[in-house]
């Protein structure tokens, strides 16, 4: 079975139960299981290799910045992807509070980006992916990632059904997490028309997998390929 099919069904039981107040117990188990797999082990203390584990698994720095073909990204651009939205929509939008990026992990990360990455030309991520540096890149998903959990750990029930604020989507945008863009802007109308639950769903599960499988893919031809589209 592979990676999305197995994910899929656990999308699908939490699609049935995250809203249900008798079976929210589940959905939680479910929810917190499910976040852990696409973060690194380091993160919530597994002994066993995790998804994002395994696609870090055997890379060098140089590959995180290769475009293999003129459909695909970088692996450092999806990882950057998931961990900006989930950081903006997990810290912003259901918890009301700040973000965990900040000046000081810029500063780390030797960027200057701060949106999620949707608007960019293949230029703009073939220069990211070489500036930024990769292990400060997985020490930010890791923190992130330590962040949600504490989060989901305090939610409750009654708070799936939680109408998303219009202020918190007008903090991401005057925070630059997402720019006035046709390919970044629709999102705050995306996000703006969910509930606590739908953000659990999609982006906080759901768009992580279709991303580390697609980072997958990249892996694989990266291990394939002797040339690649850009480098």
């Amino acid at each position: 079975m592979s990676i999305t099919s197995e994910w899929n069904l656990k999308q699908k039981r939490l699609t049935e139960t995250i809203r249900n107040p008798s079976l929210f117990a589940e959905a939680k188990r479910l929810l917190v299981d499910m976040h852990s797999s696409v973060h690194f082990a380091e993160m919530s203390g597994q002994k066993e290799a995790t998804l994002i584990d395994q696609l870090w698994d055997g890379m060098q720095n140089y590959d995180f910045a290769i475009m293999p073909s003129e459909k695909a990204v970088t692996i450092a651009w999806n990882i950057w992807h998931i961990t900006r939205i989930e950081d903006l929509t997990i810290n912003i939008l259901v918890n009301e509070t700040n973000q965990v990026l900040s000046d000081e992990w810029l500063s780390r990360l030797h960027i200057h980006v701060t949106d999620t990455g949707n608007a960019m030309s293949d230029d703009e991520i073939m220069d990211f992916s070489k500036r930024i540096d990769i292990e400060a890149l997985k020490d930010y998903r890791i923190a992130v990632g330590l962040q949600t959990q504490k989060i989901l750990s305090k939610l409750k029930s009654e708070d799936m059904k939680r109408k998303i604020k219009s202020e918190g989507l007008t903090k991401i945008f005057n925070e630059g997490g997402i720019l006035e863009h046709p390919d970044s802007i629709w999102l705050l109308d995306f996000w703006g028309k969910k509930d606590v639950a739908g953000i659990i769903l999609m982006p906080i599960t759901r768009h992580q997998i279709v991303h580390i499988n697609d980072g997958f893919k990249i892996k694989q031809s990266i291990l394939k390929k002797k040339k690649y589209f850009r480098t």
